[in-house]
């Protein structure tokens, strides 16, 4: 709960001040309170930052700091009572109970005393919670303004927090109690995809089995100090081979899924998609990033931005159905489905158009089930609310998308690194419409991303193993 701040800030000048005059702010305390704080001061006490440590503490939750209540004590003094031109002299708190994620604090200051000769007021500050609780007691003297001051309030900038690390642990938070899925990680002879996979070992999401030059990947270990003791290695002379035998381990169904190690796209893909040896099924294979982007209120997914370079109708609805069911998988019952485009409009100049508008019928006929679809669909109108009412866009789908459906893969592609580079967004990716899930990530990706999207193919594996046993 904030309270709207006014236009102007005015102060109250020493002489206009009374024994008993008061103020009072009331504020919420919210995580963002928590991490920018921690950011401002540098306190990164674990009670304060990191949940696993405050579950085993003296709390048993992630609580405030309690210098964030008396900066709300000093928020009164400086803008309201007095107001500005007072100036500090001392502080002496008692800081009675801790402050949890969305306690409301009422703060109090109250003139107790005056000193004429120096301008000095001693206040009375007390902040309570939402339920009285009295949570700071104490006492502040202040040099109280000698002259009537009233100023145009400044506006302050909007201040975003992005918590990569707590967006990660989020997203492996989702596969809480779930076993290890069974991973082929083809060709792991890098730092990053052999510490992704290591990471997702630990983390308890994958049990890896490696694939490629057993030479090289133990150089690789050896190299970063990676523990590989007790991983299966199967030992094949290059990346090639790497690909092919990964695909064969997940076809015989002694893995359950795949990972993309150091070798190129198209190799793993030339293996996955044979139609003799491979693991293609009556779907299209295509790619999704699930991006967790700091601004956007819940995860994106972008389609297809890696595989399908540019994908015939028949394509985007195979396209389409891979996503709603990687949605599902995450737990949404109906995702919100927009076909991208340049404009909101059909036009037959633009194809993408023609696309959006057959994609959304032939979900009106159940070509295409399990998710919501509207489109053509421009960026913008597609993830805010505000331009797409801008534009009279009357959809459940604008501005709220969960999907978004790009025309090809440079648009996708544009769309997905973007995002990730510019916007910080946690992006993973996943290989779906085989027989597997498959997590396929850039040669770039660091090994927390690599984790991240071996989240995503465990969640995946599971759901598949559930449909299985219940048919």
């Amino acid at each position: 709960m904030h309270n709207p701040a006014p236009k102007f800030i005015e102060n109250r000048p020493f002489d206009e001040i009374q024994v008993g005059d008061r103020a009072e702010l009331v504020r919420t305390l919210r995580p963002a309170d928590i991490h920018l704080f921690a950011v401002m001061s540098g306190d990164v006490n674990p009670t304060h930052v990191d949940a696993e440590y405050a579950r085993s503490g003296q709390f048993r939750e992630i609580v405030g700091h309690s210098m964030w209540g008396s900066s709300l004590i000093s928020a009164v003094l400086g803008t309201e009572f007095p107001g500005p031109g007072t100036v500090y002299v001392s502080q002496n708190l008692n800081f009675l109970r801790p402050v949890a994620i969305g306690d409301t604090l009422t703060i109090t200051v109250t003139c107790r005393e005056k000193f004429a000769h120096n301008r000095h007021i001693l206040l009375e500050c007390a902040a309570r919670n939402q339920d009285g609780n009295p949570v700071i007691e104490g006492t502040a003297e202040v040099v109280a303004p000698a002259e009537k001051i009233r100023r145009p309030r400044v506006d302050l900038p909007e201040i975003t927090v992005s918590d990569r690390e707590l967006r990660y642990r989020h997203l492996l938070s989702a596969t809480e109690g779930l076993p290890p899925v069974t991973m082929a990680v083809a060709h792991p002879c890098d730092r990053e995809s052999l510490g992704g996979a290591v990471m997702a070992a630990r983390a308890g999401i994958i049990a890896p089995v490696l694939v490629g030059p057993e030479w090289r990947i133990r150089a690789i270990a050896e190299e970063n100090d990676f523990d590989i003791e007790g991983f299966p290695i199967v030992d094949v002379e290059h990346s090639h081979a790497a690909a092919d035998k990964a695909v064969e381990l997940c076809r015989e169904g002694r893995t359950a899924a795949m990972m993309k190690g150091s070798l190129h796209t198209d190799e793993l893909l030339a293996a996955i998609v044979d139609k003799a040896t491979g693991l293609r099924t009556g779907r299209r294979i295509s790619h999704v990033f699930v991006a967790d982007v700091p601004t956007y209120p819940h995860p994106l997914m972008i389609t297809d931005a890696a595989v399908n370079i540019e994908p015939t109708l028949e394509e985007k609805a195979d396209i389409v159905r891979n996503a709603i069911d990687l949605a599902h998988a995450m737990g949404l019952p109906q995702p919100r489905v927009a076909i991208l485009s340049a404009v909101e409009t059909v036009t037959p100049k633009l194809k993408s158009t023609i696309d959006a508008a057959c994609l959304c019928k032939m979900a009106d006929r159940g070509q295409i089930t399990g998710g919501l679809l509207d489109g053509p669909l421009a960026f913008d109108n597609a993830v805010s609310l505000v331009a797409a009412k801008n534009k009279g866009i009357v959809s459940a789908v604008a501005g709220n998308a969960d999907i978004l459906v790009v025309p090809d893969i440079e648009s996708g592609n544009m769309v997905a690194k973007q995002l990730e580079y510019l916007a910080n967004a946690l992006l993973t990716g996943i290989l779906l419409g085989a027989r597997v899930p498959i997590v396929l990530t850039s040669r770039a990706d660091d090994a927390q991303t690599r984790t991240a999207s071996c989240a995503i193919a465990q969640l995946l594996a599971h759901r598949k193993q559930e449909a299985a046993t219940r048919s």
